[in-house]
C-alpha cells in the first residue's frame, strides 16, 4: 500500500533568484510496499505524482532536463539498490528534446539487505527536477520501514515493472555497433542498431558510464532494418577524451516499445 512521506521543495528556480520563489510543491511522493524476490532482496516502488502540466525526468534527461539523484546512505540494513526504470517519453522543452514522465510514475527499486529476513529502513533524499512553465529542483525525503516477508504483489508496482524496456533478445536485436570519429572539441559517435522497428518516431538515447562524458541530443533515422543515430561527445573536464565502447549504453524509444542495449561493438 502507498505510505505517505515528507517532502520539501528547494526554493530555487533555475536561472532566477531564490527570493522570487513562492510556489507549492508540484510533486508528491509515496512508497509502495512490494514483495520479496530472489535471495532475500525486496522490490518496492517510489511513486511520484505530478500536478497537472508538470513533468519530471528519466535517468538520462536530455539536453534540457535535470538528472535525478538518489542518496539512501542513511538507510539501515541496506547493502545495495538499483532502479528499474519504466520506459519514459520524449517531449519538447523550449525547442529541445527532454526525456521523462508526466502525470505520475512508479519507479521500482530493488533493495538488497545486509541481513536477509530483517526489515529494511529506507531513509534518504531524492533530488530531481520538475518542469512546467519554469523548472524547479525538488528535494524529497524518504523514511519508511519495509518488512522482509511480504509475498503479495502490488498490482500497480507489478505494472510498472512490466513497462521496462525490452532486452535485446526480446526485441530481436541482431547487432549494435558504435563508430567513434574524432572531431573539433570532441568526437562524433554514430551507432547502428539492427532490429525491427519499435514504432513511429524512433529515438535513440546514448549514455556513458564515464561521468566525464557529455553526450548531445541524438539524430536518428532508419536505413532498412538498421536504426542509425548520431551524437556529439565531449569531455566535461576538458581532458583528453577516451571512450570504451563497453561503457556505452543505447536505449531505443519508439511508439510501440523501448529496447535497452547495454553495450555496443566496433563497426
Amino acid at each position: 500500500m502507498p505510505l505517505p512521506l515528507k517532502s520539501t521543495v528547494a526554493a530555487i528556480l533555475l536561472g532566477l533568484p531564490s527570493a522570487s520563489v513562492a510556489m507549492d510543491n508540484p510533486v508528491h511522493l509515496s512508497v509502495i510496499e512490494g514483495w520479496q524476490i530472489d535471495e532475500g532482496s525486496v522490490v518496492a516502488g517510489i511513486r511520484l505524482e505530478l500536478d497537472a502540466g508538470w513533468k519530471t525526468y528519466w535517468r538520462a534527461p536530455g539536453d534540457a532536463g535535470i538528472p535525478p539523484v538518489f542518496d539512501f546512505s542513511a538507510s539501515k540494513n541496506l547493502s545495495d539498490y538499483h532502479i528499474e526504470w519504466p520506459t519514459p517519453i520524449v517531449f519538447d522543452q523550449g525547442g529541445m528534446q527532454s526525456i521523462g514522465y508526466k502525470d505520475y510514475v512508479i519507479l521500482p527499486i530493488i533493495l538488497t539487505p545486509h541481513k536477509t529476513g530483517k526489515e529494511i529502513e529506507l531513509e534518504g533524499i531524492i533530488d530531481l527536477g520538475v518542469c512546467k512553465d519554469v523548472c524547479l529542483p525538488v528535494s524529497l525525503e524518504v523514511d519508511v520501514v519495509l518488512p522482509p516477508d511480504t509475498t503479495k504483489r502490488n498490482p500497480a508496482l507489478a505494472a510498472a515493472m512490466a513497462t521496462r524496456p525490452f532486452s535485446i533478445s526480446e526485441a530481436g536485436v541482431e547487432k549494435a555497433t558504435c563508430k567513434i570519429t574524432p572531431t573539433d572539441g570532441g568526437m562524433t559517435l554514430t551507432t547502428a542498431v539492427t532490429m525491427p522497428p519499435a514504432g513511429a518516431s524512433e529515438y535513440a538515447v546514448i549514455e556513458s558510464d564515464d561521468p566525464d562524458h557529455w553526450l548531445a541530443e541524438t539524430e536518428s533515422h532508419r536505413d532498412g532494418q538498421t536504426l542509425v543515430s548520431t551524437s556529439f561527445m565531449a569531455s566535461l573536464s576538458g581532458q583528453t577524451l577516451t571512450v570504451n565502447r563497453s561503457d556505452l549504453r543505447i536505449t531505443v524509444l519508439g511508439s510501440d516499445y523501448a529496447v535497452d542495449i547495454p553495450t555496443c561493438t566496433g563497426s
